[in-house]
């Protein structure tokens, strides 16, 4: 909760809650960052028009009882978004200050403001570019991608391709650290260690099933599925609009 609050991008509840609706409607007009309106609308366009009414609409039907039901998370949304503030601008000045005499507003708009922008924009790409660019090894007809550079710069998170295909898997990726850069992945495993994580589920069975089963497609000349067309691939007819 301390890590989403100096992060600033949104409470726990309100992100969880986007994040759900992202995944039930991924590219429809049900989401929130919908990436076939484009780079710019996925990457933070959509934070500066009106939801439209399709997100509104999920965001009310879907369950959220076990967010409510937690009181660490419903503590951080009551203190909502002064909480936040005070932990992603204030806090990394004052012990910049008073640890290693900073001048204070120097920790402010760069501990603070500086660190902020930066991670605006590492964690937008892995709604931007990690839907739009990379390679579809898991399922090639959905828009996430495995993107090497969103996952280096979101440490991990954009091995989109898999994290879509199996969204219940807590690494996000196939492999961890040794094979693909994921300290996201390692960071929970050493949670897990100390005994404060459990139940992780990982779908690698699934996938093992599902390649077993399209190596028996193309062993009996079934064609794979043919990729979703990108934006930029899709072509209008100027006399059909009309």
């Amino acid at each position: 909760m301390l890590c989403n609050s100096i992060a600033n991008q949104g409470s726990i509840f309100h992100w969880a809650r986007d994040h759900r609706v992202h995944h039930k409607f991924s590219e429809t007009n049900a989401d929130p960052h919908n990436a076939t309106r484009g780079f710019f609308y996925a990457h933070m366009g959509w934070l500066f028009v009106k939801k439209h009414p399709d997100v509104v609409k999920a965001g009310r039907e879907l369950d959220f009882s076990d967010l409510l039901e937690d009181s660490v998370v419903m503590f951080q949304k009551k203190l909502d978004p002064w909480f936040a503030l005070y932990c992603c601008f204030v806090a990394p000045a004052q012990i910049a200050s008073k640890f290693w005499g900073e001048d204070f507003w120097n920790g402010f708009f760069v501990c603070g403001g500086l660190r902020y922008v930066s991670i605006l924009h590492f964690t937008w790409l892995v709604n931007s570019a990690a839907h739009l660019y990379g390679d579809h090894p898991y399922d090639v007809l959905s828009y996430p991608a495995e993107n090497p550079f969103v996952s280096f710069v979101a440490v991990g998170e954009g091995w989109h391709n898999w994290h879509h295909k199996y969204p219940f898997d807590y690494a996000a990726s196939e492999f961890g650290i040794s094979s693909q850069f994921n300290p996201s992945k390692l960071f929970i495993d050493v949670c897990a260690k100390l005994g404060m994580v459990w139940d992780r589920k990982r779908g690698t069975a699934a996938w093992a099933m599902g390649r077993a089963r399209r190596d028996r497609d193309l062993a009996n000349g079934v064609p794979l599925p043919k990729p979703a067309p990108r934006p930029w691939e899709i072509r209008v007819d100027a006399k059909k609009v009309q």
